[in-house]
């Protein structure tokens, strides 16, 4: 194979990598491929980061991520290959699908025809093989159900499906054990019965924990899983055992026990906590489709001879001549080249007003047109455009971050080991020092030890806290995506809030309007003109004049930058800016100048409205702070927060703002990169930032922050960036979420330390510590009970969690 020089990044969408545990495992793993030359687990957009010296590194990247237990989500396909007339053509086919990006392995069979490749969803698909295929010459034959079925979500909703498949059966199944273990143990074929309802859940329902527990040790480490396996092994081969040969322990004058409701109970315990663990994550990744969803997928393409094509998105090409029409979403980056309208681009800039294009201005992808219509040229296309860069942005900033380090899962790695040691030290230590009925008490201790000592305490810490903080939250009206911004809001000392739609409405409103005499057709008319004009600002207007009804007008004409004329009554009126009362030599009155100025002072947007002589009204528009804005930025301040407010507006309108909320810093003019430097900024000063904002624009800083809060009424994709979204758009939810954080991490900590304490205690009591003082010996049985009981301590200390204020 030749050697990939220009080092792409492949990206291995990953199975089953749950925690940072795990995630240290797999780059362990990864670090022994010969020819992988950087890798990085990506645990939030679960996939590995790799760069290869060459292509055959990635199948055996692939290959050794599988050995370690994990998956890789590959599609693996066989399709026809069409024009291969001798077993060479076999070979380039082969060859040239081997060298695509994205393609774990291939073959081509030549007898039979077929290729059969294992490739990467999120890197290729079966269209581009294809393309590849045909570019020397061949053909493969594709059907349109393969193109559906082979992306990453439909991978992972059938693994979704299966799992919640088996918890519920492993649920069921261990009802009537916990049942006959706990209340009714001395029914005839009592032992008989359980064993029949625990078998298929320890077996079947649990038997990945088995296999994943192996494939771990044949690379001598150890996760979860191998504390589940070991412990639910132990006790459902021992109960087994006791039921089949009850008489060995009768002999010796002990009572057989059976454990299988421990071994049944414990594995559809973490099966349920893994259900809800995936459940929880599956949305995270839906910014980026919908980042992708707002690219349309056809666009009309005018040809040389001025004809009108229907042309896929993947096709065009820079140079190409496209037609938007109104209310159209923008295909790609571009240039007008003829026609003209207003382009709302609040999904890049934040900012609400529509902008107008005229010739020769630039177009974004993803923006859309608004009533006009108009032709532009192509120059950006594919992954050259600003939305794609944005969508990657977006990506790299999800993946960069490594969560707080879970604890959990640290101690997770040595406390198996330690576990297993100590339970193989009390066997030998009853051995060698317990008398008569030394080998029969050591097996029950060092069984009772890992019984007691499974890590579902430790294991539900986290987790229980976590899910029930997030339900307090969505109560509230704050929706909380992960567990890490949860952790971290309490440590919030700087907060940067956005200013369009996140400190104000977001929407252009008119807050005055004054009247140079209070006459009832003027304000018809004026109401008529804007209900036709396409100035974004009309709409303000025509919303404040609610009530008035409208009057017949003629002429109407719409001046491009300036406002709109038209006639009524052989009068003309007009409705702009300054500049057009200037040109048209109308008079001012004084009265309505001062008001003018005073708004302008106060940097709102002034329309005025006359007829050919003189002015009739003056009319101030400006983006209204929300009523809860100066509340909320009190509370905060008083926290002992910094705030820092944003915006890409004007000096003059941030300086009213900051003025009118309290807020001491504020940045005005901000570029949407600008934002996330500035987060980096803060960061590098030591504060832990959390970023606040509504907008697409703010999308790259809210994935830079520590703390991502989105308002609920903004753009969808700033939502899917931000670990928190406040559904209401109010930002005295905030404080409120710094103060849920608070409780919830004190609670974390309460469960971790009961989970700790009680193996403390449970683990030297189960191995026999007493019994030289006091005879005490505990009960397996029993151990199992503490065991549940610990788990249920930790989630009913979660549960308070729901009454706290």
């Amino acid at each position: 194979m030749a050697a990939n020089n220009n080092k792409e990044i492949i990206y291995l969408p990953l199975e089953d990598v749950e925690s940072e545990h795990c995630a240290l495992i797999v780059e362990k793993g990864l670090a022994q491929v010969k020819g992988v030359e950087t890798h990085k687990v990506e645990l939030n957009n679960r996939r590995a980061a790799i760069t290869v010296t060459d292509t055959e590194a990635v199948g055996e990247a692939v290959k050794a991520i599988k050995e370690l237990g994990y998956g890789v989500s590959t599609v693996k396909n066989s399709f026809p290959v069409l024009g291969m007339t001798c077993a060479s053509c076999a070979g380039s086919a082969e060859s040239i699908v081997k060298y695509q990006e994205g393609v774990v392995n291939a073959s081509v069979n030549f007898a039979t025809g077929n290729l059969t490749v294992e490739y990467l969803p999120n890197m290729t698909d079966a269209t581009k093989l294809q393309k590849a295929v045909q570019s020397i010459g061949y053909d493969l034959l594709i059907e349109d159900e393969t193109k559906q079925q082979e992306t990453l979500e439909a991978i992972h909703e059938k693994k979704f499906k299966q799992l919640k498949t088996k918890t519920i059966w492993a649920v069921v199944l261990s009802l009537p054990v916990v049942v006959i273990g706990m209340f009714f143990m001395d029914m005839p074929y009592g032992n008989e019965i359980m064993w029949v309802f625990s078998t298929p859940v320890v077996l079947w329902l649990g038997r990945d924990f088995f296999v994943n527990a192996w494939k771990q040790a044949k690379h001598r480490s150890a996760n979860m899983d191998t504390l589940v396996a070991l412990s639910t092994g132990i006790a459902y081969i021992f109960s087994v055992f006791n039921m089949l040969f009850a008489d060995f322990w009768h002999q010796r004058g002990l009572h057989a026990h059976v454990y299988f409701e421990a071994a049944a109970v414990i594995i559809a315990f973490i099966l349920l906590g893994k259900l809800l663990e995936e459940k929880a994550k599956g949305n995270t990744s839906s910014a980026i489709k919908k980042l992708m969803g707002l690219q349309p997928k056809t666009v009309i393409v005018i040809q040389a001879d001025g004809t009108e094509k229907q042309t896929a998105i993947e096709d065009v090409n820079t140079g190409d001549i496209i037609l938007v029409k109104p209310g159209e979403k923008i295909a790609v980056d571009g240039m007008v080249t003829s026609g003209n309208s207003y382009v709302d681009e609040s999904m890049l800039s934040g900012e609400p007003v529509p902008v107008l294009k005229k010739e020769n201005e630039k177009v974004f992808a993803g923006t859309i047109n608004q009533k006009g219509s108009f032709q532009f040229e192509a120059v950006k296309v594919g992954k050259e455009t600003m939305l794609a860069q944005i969508i990657k942005m977006v990506q790299d900033a999800q993946g960069s971050k490594a969560p707080v380090q879970k604890l959990v899962d640290k101690i997770a790695g040595i406390f198996v080991p330690v576990v297993i040691g100590i339970a193989i030290l009390t066997f030998i230590l009853w051995f060698f020092l317990g008398g008569d009925n030394g080998v029969v008490q050591g097996l029950l201790a060092a069984v009772t030890v890992l019984v007691i000592a499974c890590p579902c305490a430790l294991g539900l810490a986290t987790p229980t806290a976590i899910m029930v903080g997030v339900g307090k939250g969505a109560e509230k009206g704050i929706l909380i995506k992960d567990a890490e911004s949860l952790e971290l809001a309490k440590k919030v000392d700087a907060i940067i809030l956005d200013k369009t739609g996140t400190i104000t409405e977001g929407r252009p409103q008119v807050t005055g309007i004054q009247w140079l005499n209070n006459d009832d057709t003027a304000k018809d008319i004026l109401l008529s003109i804007e209900k036709q004009s396409e100035h974004p600002l009309a709409e303000a207007v025509v919303k404040h004049l609610d009530g008035v009804t409208a009057t017949p007008l003629s002429d109407f004409d719409s001046i491009t930058g300036k406002g709109a004329k038209a006639n009524h009554n052989n009068e003309t009126y007009l409705v702009g800016n300054k500049k057009l009362l200037a040109e048209n030599n109308i008079n001012i009155p004084n009265q309505l100048q001062q008001q003018a100025d005073e708004w302008g002072k106060q940097s709102k947007t002034v329309i005025w409205f006359s007829d050919s002589k003189q002015a009739l009204s003056v009319i101030a528009i400006s983006d209204k702070i929300k009523e809860t804005s100066v509340a909320a930025i009190k509370e905060m301040q008083e926290m002992g927060i910094d705030l820092y407010m944003l915006t890409g507006d004007n000096e003059a309108t941030a300086k009213a703002i900051a003025e009118q909320t309290g807020i001491r810093h504020y940045k005005a003019e901000v570029l949407p990169q600008h934002k996330a430097d500035f987060v980096k900024e803060l960061q590098q000063q030591g504060k832990t930032v959390a970023m606040v904002g509504d907008g697409i624009n703010d999308s790259t800083a809210l994935a830079t922050a520590d703390v991502s809060i989105a308002m609920g009424k903004g753009s969808d994709i700033a939502m899917d960036v931000a670990k928190m979204t406040i559904i209401s758009s109010d930002l005295t939810k905030i404080p409120q979420a710094i103060r849920l954080s608070k409780q919830t991490v004190a609670t974390i900590k309460q469960n971790l330390f009961w989970a700790f304490i009680y193996n403390l205690i449970g683990i030297p009591i189960a191995a026999g510590i007493l019994y030289p003082i006091n005879g005490f010996l505990l009960n397996p049985m029993i151990a199992g009970a503490a065991m549940a009981l610990s788990s249920v301590s930790v989630v009913s200390n979660s549960l308070r969690l729901k009454w706290k204020k």
